[in-house]
């Protein structure tokens, strides 16, 4: 019988094993040219007791809502011979880090001589574009500080020889800081050593944690897969996107008349293009609200090589600007033929604007956005700006222009019926990501089955019947009157519908992760 106490007993075994855990000290060979850090996680070892955590908002001064690390929980296997298996993850540091392309200040950076990826927070303007992005819901919106925050794998410590906080938490060495080489790991051990299940693929970001898992896994079932909550439903980003929608439909109408007056036709007004841009100029502004340092706005322009985001602010404040320009071209009455070359001009910027709008949500980590239809229906509100400008027609008594228009206008919304159609449908096709597409359609019908139906029923009555009802009643003054209550059921339902676009996404993550605080979604 050993005369040994347990203390002394786990000392030695960690000395005899080079256990990292418990030590302050982290023994580690010097990194060589081509060599970086990554974490090791070992499955086998865990026990679930969420040390991990702990250790980690202690050593970075994090509330307990704000998980840098996070350990979630999978079942397996038939009773009585069932599995559980935990999952400690912090970041992944990936080669391809996902939040470090798409940010739009350029705010993350990657060490190159030690492959961390770290977050420099005096830049971040809160935008939390990288946790929409990162497909292990890593980047965590800390609400007291109006940043992002993530883990830094404790680089200041591993830069004097320490290990991370917890790695020396971990009661059973289930956490390790390895010396690995990048171009070795994606020749072929990132397939056999750096999936985890219900994990997105780890060549998707190429993430660097190396896992040991339990040999014979059986299929496992998270343990939160139960629970189904909305998202967050960015109400500025609602109005925002809805908005600039609207003016890009109707500086189309206003190009098309401008076009059409070349040719001996009544040509458009300043009050028209006025009110064209006037959408954008309201809704642009609004996109702020949805900022944590809303005063920093402007430098989510600063990443115009590699972030949609940036090309989406400088794309849609460079239309805003030139609509404002064609407003003065057409009080001071500058050439048409200049006009309309400014116009074309103006244009191209503003659907490039729309168009990069809808890449910002092609993005692996949320199924239900990553589609087609999502670019299709922002393109596709641009009818409710067309409308508007019949409405201006009308009042100023342009009756046949209007008419012209309207049928224009009514064959565009039937375009975004279908769009609108798809969207819906999509989300019963085969997928790799069907338990989220399902999640997200199980979040329509038991959470938004109302707002479906207020969606669907002001469209139809607003974008199609009111619409019809006015054609036929041109030269009327009842029909201004009945095209302001359509344009008014048009917005309802576009407001409706974007709300539940981001309402009822559900990005991929962590399987079981029961504790990870108010972290938005």
């Amino acid at each position: 019988m050993s005369t040994q106490t347990p203390l002394e007993q786990f000392i030695d075994y960690k000395a005899e094993t080079g256990m990292q855990c418990g030590n302050y000290s982290i023994d580690l060979p010097e990194l060589q040219e081509g060599e970086n850090y990554r974490f090791h996680f070992d499955a086998t070892a865990c026990v679930g007791c969420h040390c991990c955590e702990v250790a980690c908002n202690e050593q970075n001064n994090n509330p307990a809502d704000i998980k840098w690390r996070r350990v979630g929980e999978m079942e397996g296997g038939i009773f009585p011979n069932v599995s559980q298996l935990f999952n400690s993850m912090s970041c992944n540091h990936c080669i391809d880090p996902a939040c470090l392309i798409g940010c739009p200040t350029n705010s993350y950076i990657k060490i190159e001589e030690t492959g961390i990826v770290i977050h420099d927070d005096p830049s971040c303007i809160g935008c939390q574009y990288c946790t929409w992005n990162c497909p292990y819901g890593v980047p965590t919106f800390h609400e007291d500080r109006n940043i992002v925050t993530k883990c830094h794998m404790c680089h200041e410590r591993l830069d004097v020889g320490q290990s991370p906080a917890c790695v020396q938490a971990c009661p059973s060495g289930a956490i390790e800081i390895e010396v690995f080489r990048p171009d070795e790991w994606l020749k072929g051990d990132i397939d056999k050593e750096g999936n985890m299940p219900h994990l997105v693929d780890a060549r998707v970001t190429n993430a660097t944690t190396r896992y040991t898992l339990p040999k014979n896994l059986p299929e496992m079932i998270e343990a939160d897969a139960h629970m189904l909550k909305p998202s967050h439903s960015e109400l500025p980003l609602v109005f925002m996107t809805v908005l600039t929608q609207i003016s890009l439909g109707a500086f189309f109408a206003l190009f098309l008349g401008d076009v059409f007056s070349l040719s001996g036709k009544a040509s458009p007004n300043w009050i028209m293009a006025l009110i064209v841009m006037l959408p954008a100029a309201i809704g642009l502004p609004l996109s702020a609200l949805h900022l944590g340092r809303p005063f920093m706005a402007m430098s989510a322009m600063k990443n115009i090589k590699t972030s949609w985001l940036s090309r989406e602010a400088l794309a849609l404040g460079l239309f805003t600007g030139l609509m404002s320009v064609n407003v003065a071209l057409y009080f001071f009455e500058v050439s048409t033929y200049f006009r309309v070359f400014f116009e074309a001009l103006t244009l191209l910027v503003g659907v490039f604007g729309i168009y990069a709008q809808g890449m910002i949500y092609q993005i692996i980590a949320r199924p239900s956005w990553n589609r087609k239809t999502t670019l299709l229906k922002f393109f596709g509100v641009a009818y409710i700006g067309m409308f508007l400008v019949v409405l201006v027609l009308l009042i100023l008594g342009d009756n046949a222009e209007a008419s012209s228009l309207m049928s224009l206008s009514l064959m565009f919304a039937l375009a975004h019926a279908f769009f609108s159609f798809e969207d819906k449908r999509n989300l019963s096709l085969p997928s790799e990501y069907k338990k989220e597409l399902d999640k997200t359609k199980r979040l329509y019908a038991e959470f938004f089955d109302k707002h479906q139906r207020l969606r669907v029923g002001t469209f139809i009555v607003g974008a199609l019947f009111l619409p019809l009802l006015v054609t036929a009643m041109i030269g009327n003054s009842l029909s201004i009157v009945l095209l302001v209550f359509a344009l008014v059921l048009m917005s309802v339902s576009e407001l409706v519908d974007r709300f539940l676009f981001y309402a009822t996404v559900v990005p991929l993550n962590m399987a079981g992760n029961f504790f990870a605080g108010k972290q938005r979604h």
